[in-house]
């Protein structure tokens, strides 16, 4: 079956088409706001699966690539493409999207119209990021990502969520700055913004980076991608963003944003820089077992649910970094499942923790306990979804842990040793938490009469734990398909920096090859699989 040609396109974009519906709604019209945010956002999913359909698993390049000039006098390009990294990131965007927008249901009930266009914005934003290969493009998608958060955390939130936003939003527009300033560094030295034509003249000599530069570049990229993880010490705005957050924007949050964060360090820092990429790994590797034992010990001492569901994410996406600088197939391959893995679970923790709001507006544990007596099945998928989180075999959150530590442990035995503390202490916050919140005495008079999950409730935590059950026992489905790219990203980082210098300033040789590799528009396969001999 042939694909649509613009298929990344209409991916990308579908979801603004559903703004101008909203807005000629008027605002008191509910019902019909949360119908057709609920039906464009369905449609988004339905037409992103035409990527798995047609999807090659033996590419390793990038896949319904669509490119023109968009500013050409300044190098600027309009171009879009998946590989294997970023295939199952759209499709985690999509198909959390209807879930965020069905748990907001009845919990929005003020400024319901501007709610979903925001909801609405920001899936546009997050896929925009996951299928640029134009830097400028990414960067504008990348800042479209903030607006539309900084809205769901500031006016649907809780408490302090005005507190909450400005932290957010100054810690991420840090971060994008330096970014900003490292990616025009590049277009001054390549001539481009385009991500494969940058990479062409760097793994073919034209570009060359002394150490230094590269170093501060792979600096500026990677500090701006440490902030959004967030990793150690870079996660204080995280907590805060998480607890004053409404549920549909803790899920968003957790399951997509934070990845754009770890998908940065793959598809920029490690291709671009591979020098520094390994000359930074140690310390790197360090930063991020201390997340894995921090973010646990101190999710374990946590009064507030949701704030504990928080730091979670500082544990599991430290797993992510160690497994993405450990340079392995095999802990590459695991991080990117991770990510996807820590989508759905914690998703899915947000979730059920947001339903728990609703019925008691409090986020702390002391004033739960005995819940599984009134909800049975509310806190039977919760405790399903714990059980996910904490990496229990055959479910998914186990599949991408194991294969981090299996791959971390090839080159770096202590590092494994260390990380794999992570894994018990997930444990130990976990069903404590959960034995406090669902097991024991009812202690509260307010509790003996909750109801339990209703069926929009069911449907949501039902399509999550099929989700969970499926990418646990079918886990060679995705990393099938993530392979050949993993492996490319790794020839990637085999820059000719062996080569003999004679070779690198034959100055002919190397605009020839560029000059077709730019023309073609190949992927970055082509020009990166083997080394250039001297």
């Amino acid at each position: 079956m042939d694909m649509p040609s613009h298929l990344l396109t209409v991916i990308a974009f579908l979801p603004l088409l559903g703004v101008p519906a909203l807005l000629l709604l008027r605002a008191d019209d509910h019902v019909w706001i949360r119908r057709i945010a609920l039906a464009v956002s369905l449609a988004e999913f339905a037409i992103s699966l035409f990527l798995l359909r047609g999807f090659d698993a033996v590419n390793a390049g990038y896949q319904f690539e669509e490119y023109f000039d968009w500013i050409a006098r300044a190098g600027i390009h309009y171009h879009l493409g998946v590989d294997g990294i970023s295939l199952f990131l759209v499709l985690l965007t999509t198909f959390l999207t209807p879930l965020a927008i069905l748990c907001s249901w009845q919990a929005i009930q003020e400024n319901v119209k501007g709610f979903f266009i925001a909801l609405l914005v920001i899936e546009t934003a997050m896929i925009g990021v996951f299928v640029s290969l134009d830097l400028l493009l990414f960067f504008f998608f990348w800042e479209l990502t903030l607006i539309p958060m900084y809205f769901l955390i500031g006016i649907w939130g809780h408490g302090r969520r005005i507190y909450a936003a400005v932290k957010f939003i100054l810690y991420t527009m840090f971060g994008s700055i330096l970014m900003l300033v490292a990616i025009l560094w590049l277009y001054n030295l390549a001539g481009t913004f385009d991500l494969q034509d940058i990479q062409a003249k760097l793994q073919t000599g034209m570009v060359l980076l002394p150490a230094r530069t590269e170093l501060l570049l792979f600096g500026a990229f990677f500090l701006a991608f440490a902030i959004k993880v967030p990793l150690f010490p870079l996660h204080t705005w995280l907590p805060d963003a998480h607890t004053e957050a409404p549920t549909a924007g803790s899920v968003i949050l957790a399951g997509v944003m934070l990845k754009l964060g770890t998908y940065g360090m793959l598809r920029f820092c490690l291709p671009l820089f591979p020098d520094a990429a390994h000359r930074m790994a140690p310390f790197i590797g360090i930063l991020a077992i201390i997340g894995i034992v921090y973010g646990a010990m101190v999710a374990t001492v946590q009064t507030d649910l949701k704030r504990l569901v928080a730091y979670t994410s500082v544990s599991h996406l430290g797993f992510v970094v160690l497994g993405i600088f450990a340079f392995s197939t095999i802990s590459v391959q695991g991080a990117i499942f991770q990510m996807l893995s820590h989508g759905i679970s914690t998703g899915a923790l947000f979730l059920g923790v947001g339903m728990l709001y609703d019925r008691r507006h409090t986020f702390e544990i002391k004033e739960y306990g005995g819940l599984i007596n009134p909800m049975p099945v509310l806190m039977s998928f919760f405790l399903f979804i714990a059980l996910s989180s904490l990496a229990l075999p055959p479910l998914n959150g186990f599949i991408g842990e194991f294969l981090i530590l299996i791959g971390t442990f090839q080159n770096h035995h202590a590092w494994a040793a260390w990380a794999a503390s992570g894994a018990v202490l997930s444990a130990i916050y976990l069903l404590w938490a959960y034995q406090r919140v669902g097991f024991g005495e009812v202690t509260v008079e307010k509790n003996r009469n909750l109801p339990d999950a209703s069926g929009r409730e069911r449907l949501i935590l039902a399509t999550m734990a099929v989700a969970i059950i499926f990418m646990g026992v079918a886990s060679p489905v995705f990393t099938r398909r993530m392979q050949s790219s993993t492996n490319n990203l790794l020839n990637q980082m085999e820059r000719v920096h062996n080569v003999s210098r004679p070779a690198m300033h034959d100055a002919a040789a190397t605009q020839t090859a560029v000059a077709s590799t730019s023309q073609k528009h190949l992927p970055a396969t082509a020009i990166s699989l083997r080394r250039a001999q001297p």
